[in-house]
């Protein structure tokens, strides 16, 4: 209370009968809040009162009724002062002339902070999940991880322009609803608030689907007197069950929202009748002990549908959500679906972080706030590594729309991934350098790959090694956003390395050709040259050699010349000395690339090809597009294959199979017999006889290839093939 301290000794604020009645709500919310700290909300609600003094709503009513009724949402869901008084003055920084001293001086620097939090959000413009929304979104997540305060301001400000958007457009309406259902109800679910996000979700489904959200509601509204009968003898006969045990409880019949049965309708492509064929219960006593024996008592009133029981108590959703889960044979025919929980639990899948204020004790519930706060800090660790708005954005869905697993660490810790999150998921969730060091897993203590998804339950241990790196494959069976960007941003890491490595084999031959080298060279000339060109160091240079950015036979006569290190494009050009090769290792990663239209492999013949911003793309020397590189001589680059080549290349072959059942199986078996991968398969000609079929594979050299081909020679169905 210290920061409010100032405006307690003002004046005496008017009796509450005086009061608009749109306060005297906010009041009647706030009854939680000690008496003086109520007067605080009075004095707020007349400083911004003054501020928006003549400005009106769409709908006619006078402005500061919307911030006050965010305000309210907040009440009711028990948050404490300096976030109810932050919402009734959010809109003043941005719509008057209140500036931010102005309210710090009166209501504390924290209301301050709040408010301007909240103004920035304001600025905001969500048209869809591209990349204009996606910059704007990465800017709520930073705000947030300041305070977590100002999204409940936002998303309280979001309720009620959702309840009060009948005076928008049709346009408006449309563009906020979809807005509202694809990034403010799942981040009010992320955060645990399961009410606010029930009541977005509906409005913005009336909203977006007015005529679908009217039909079903409608037949909500006249269920069968049969239904209503069935439910409550099956919550007759569970509460006398409960009774006799001597529980203390609630019991609860839920029932389901347009928005839920819509969404239920369209993803497991179920009828209405099918989806509201299920009871469901939500049960309530005091203590974790009475939970478990209260889920003994409803087995024993109906018998339980085997493995349908989660227990999210032992082990928590990501957003802090904790209920035992069972279901039922029903007396009628449908299953029975009931949820066990503490108070304190339901206070915390109602309210989610914004219980934290309103319910201190028992320390469960800042366990809810930790973790909601730890999921953004993850979120921005994440940003710092992303390339774009998008990419992060892209990185958030996966995180907002998760269908958990729960695993354990080694040492018991409960870990949540998305669905199919595989082992290296697991890896980069432990520690990003875990992840980039991984070289496989034991799950349940069986060695496994590091591409094996992962179920709930499972123990994951991650093997690493120091010489372990990120390969571009990765990328292809993560499904985290943490995985991905770390990834990514390895990746890079690596290409700059190996092109400088490049970049500097590639200038020290060019200048080894006039004679001289980068060690021999004068530091001023060097440091000049880099200056000239606006590089901020020689690495950046190199890399760019490599890259294809700058020829090194010119920047080697640039530094060679004696006068100053001005560029030579106009001089004659000096190639390469043929005899001084660039040896292909197969770890080049980024910096050399094998040319689709010949597809080499160790053991080919090859010549190297200077690009624009690939770096050295390597041809077979027989492939025809070659000939058309011979005019342009200054880009050959000489390269042959390192004695130690690893990796494996991508070849295509050409086979003519006998048209018959099961030979592509027989084609494909003695590809994997030879040890190598089928990385795409297309038909290229069909008739009743002969199929012709292009397998794309992996090998690691022409030895390699010659031992698949003869394998696939050998079967009786094959005709012939040949490498393309």
């Amino acid at each position: 209370m210290s920061q409010l301290e100032p405006i307690v000794s003002g004046p005496t604020p008017a009796p509450a009968a005086e009061l608009p009645e749109y306060v005297r709500a906010l009041l009647d919310a706030a009854d939680y809040l000690p008496a003086e700290q109520r007067d605080t909300l009075v004095r707020a609600w007349r400083v911004g009162a003054d501020a928006h003094a003549g400005q009106m709503r769409k709908s006619g009513e006078p402005y500061i009724t919307h911030p006050v009724a965010a305000a309210t949402v907040l009440a009711e869901q028990g948050v404490d002062i300096e976030t109810l008084v932050a919402a009734i003055l959010h809109d003043t920084i941005e719509d008057t002339p209140l500036t931010r001293e102005d309210i710090a001086e009166p209501f504390g620097a924290t209301v301050a902070d709040l408010v301007e939090g909240v103004t920035k959000l304001d600025k905001l413009q969500f048209r869809d999940r591209q990349e204009a929304a996606a910059e704007s979104f990465r800017k709520m997540m930073l705000a947030m991880a300041r305070d977590l305060r100002v999204i409940l301001i936002k998303l309280a400000d979001r309720l009620h322009n959702m309840r009060t958007l009948g005076a928008q457009s049709t346009e408006a309406r449309t563009r906020i609803a979809r807005e509202t259902l694809e990034i403010y109800a799942p981040i009010a679910q992320r955060l645990g608030m399961n009410l606010i996000k029930a009541e977005l979700q509906d409005l913005g489904f009336r909203a977006l689907h007015p005529w679908r959200h009217a039909v079903l509601a409608r037949r909500i509204r006249t269920q069968p007197v049969v239904r209503r009968e069935a439910l409550a003898k099956i919550e007759a006969q569970l509460a006398q069950k409960l009774g006799k045990e001597g529980f203390q409880f609630r019991l609860i019949g839920r029932i389901k929202s347009p928005w839920s049965i819509y969404t239920k309708m369209r993803s497991e492509g179920k009828t209405f009748a099918q989806v509201m064929d299920v009871f469901g219960f939500r049960l309530v006593v005091p203590s974790v002990p009475e939970c478990y024996h209260a889920l003994g008592v409803v087995h024993s009133a109906f018998k339980p549908l085997d493995g349908r029981f989660r227990d999210f108590i032992a082990i928590p959703k990501a957003n802090g959500y904790q209920s035992l889960h069972t279901v039922l044979f029903g007396p009628y025919g449908s299953p029975i679906e009931v949820q066990i929980r503490t108070e304190e639990m339901d206070l915390i899948a109602e309210r989610g972080i914004a219980a934290h204020w309103s319910y201190k004790h028992g320390g469960a519930v800042s366990g809810a706030q930790n973790r909601a706060q730890s999921w953004v800090a993850n979120l921005i660790e994440s940003q710092r590594s992303t390339g774009s708005s998008l990419e992060f954005l892209e990185n958030v869905k996966i995180d907002l729309f998760p269908d958990e697993v729960y695993l354990f660490t080694p040492k018991g810790d409960i870990m949540a991934l998305p669905r199919n999150a595989t082992t290296l998921d697991f890896a980069y969730a432990v520690h990003t350098d875990v992840g980039n060091h991984a070289v496989a897993a034991r799950v349940d203590r069986k060695l496994v790959p590091l591409r094996t998804k992962l179920s709930s339950g499972q123990s994951v241990e991650i093997i690493t090694a120091k010489s372990a790196a990120p390969k571009p494959q990765w990328l292809e069976f993560v499904v985290t956003g943490k995985a991905r960007t770390g990834i990514r941003h390895q990746l890079k890491q690596l290409e700059h390395e190996d092109a400088v490595q490049l970049g500097h084999r590639m200038l020290d031959r060019a200048l080894e050709s006039l004679g001289t080298s980068l060690d021999r060279l004068p530091s001023a000339r060097l440091e000049s040259f880099i200056a000239d060109h606006r590089y901020p160091r020689l690495e950046a240079l190199l890399a760019d050699i490599a890259l294809g950015n700058r020829m090194p036979a010119q920047v080697a006569q640039a530094l060679a010349h004696r006068g100053s290190g001005r560029d030579t494009d106009d001089e004659p050009q000096s190639r390469l000395p043929q005899g001084e090769q660039i040896l292909i290792t197969g770890a080049e990663r980024g910096v050399i690339t094998f040319a689709n239209c010949c597809m080499p492999i160790p053991g080919d013949e090859v010549m190297g090809y200077h690009t624009a911003g690939r770096g050295i793309v390597v041809h077979r020397i027989e492939c025809t597009n070659v000939a058309e590189y011979r005019k342009s001589p200054d880009r050959w680059v000489s390269i042959g294959w390192d004695r130690e080549v690893s990796g494996d290349f991508h070849v295509a072959l050409r086979v003519e199979i006998e048209n018959r059942m099961g030979v592509l199986a027989q084609v494909a078996a003695a590809i994997a017999q030879a040890d190598s991968n089928i990385e795409g398969v297309e038909y290229l000609d069909r008739d009743r006889n002969i199929s012709v079929i292009r397998f794309d594979i992996s090998v690691s050299d022409r030895i390699h290839l010659a031992d698949v081909i003869r394998r696939v020679r050998r079967l009786a169905v094959v005709v012939g093939v040949q490498r393309m």
